[in-house]
């Protein structure tokens, strides 16, 4: 992801270094108890968009805008063992590129510099992917794929994918609208799947999440 903090050049460092001080409590008109995590760009040539991060409740779901990467995430939202997590993404508008957004699971550390997470995203060009994220570098868990299940925007520009995360004891699917589109064995980077969930999306996006949560 374009977002993604790699590298080993004194400006990038700069940038995750700031990124590791950006977890705090949302603002009072965000969901109680919710925590965003900025993750800034540090590429010059795909910089963020002005503007605050927000998480703001709508009925029974939320709307997300994120002029910068981030991740939101309630601490008191675990999972562990088999589970299924959740989530319908709509995306408001369409940005141009391929920016993804989606869930997280198997958290830990979110506040500091162990940070840890496991994150399944989709992006306006109808690719998915899943990486892991370890302090301010990312393994890659399934490679950026195309699949015809990923929505693309509408003539209105919106897009809705209904996301989910099926943990069973020895592997883990992917589901985007019904469609299982792959499925990974829980060895290496996927070993582990218990923690915190939530969910992460990237900059220039503005989303309306609904059914977010463990599924019963």
């Amino acid at each position: 992801m374009k977002n993604e903090m790699k590298g080993e050049t004194k400006r990038k460092l700069s940038f995750a270094a700031i990124a590791l001080l950006a977890a705090v409590p949302l603002l009072a008109q965000s969901p109680k108890g919710w925590m965003v995590r900025g993750d800034r760009s540090a590429e010059a040539t795909d910089p963020d968009s002005a503007g605050a991060i927000k998480l703001v409740t709508t009925g029974a779901g939320f709307h997300v805008t994120t002029p910068q990467a981030a991740i939101f995430w309630n601490p008191a939202n675990t999972a562990s063992g088999n589970y299924t997590l959740k989530g319908t993404f709509t995306m408001q508008q369409p940005t141009g590129h391929a920016e993804y957004y989606g869930l997280i699971f198997a958290g830990s550390g979110l506040q500091g510099a162990d940070q840890s997470y496991l994150y399944f995203v989709v992006a306006e060009d109808g690719t998915w992917l899943v990486k892991h994220r370890s302090g301010a570098s990312t393994d890659t868990v399934v490679d950026k794929t195309p699949n015809a299940a990923v929505k693309q925007p509408d003539a209105s520009g919106k897009a809705a994918n209904a996301l989910e995360v099926r943990v069973s004891a020895s592997k883990i699917d992917f589901v985007v609208n019904g469609t299982v589109v792959g499925s990974t064995p829980k060895t290496g980077a996927a070993a582990k799947t218990d923690g915190i969930y939530g969910m992460r999306s990237n900059h220039h996006l503005e989303e309306q999440v609904d059914s977010f949560g463990l599924a019963k």
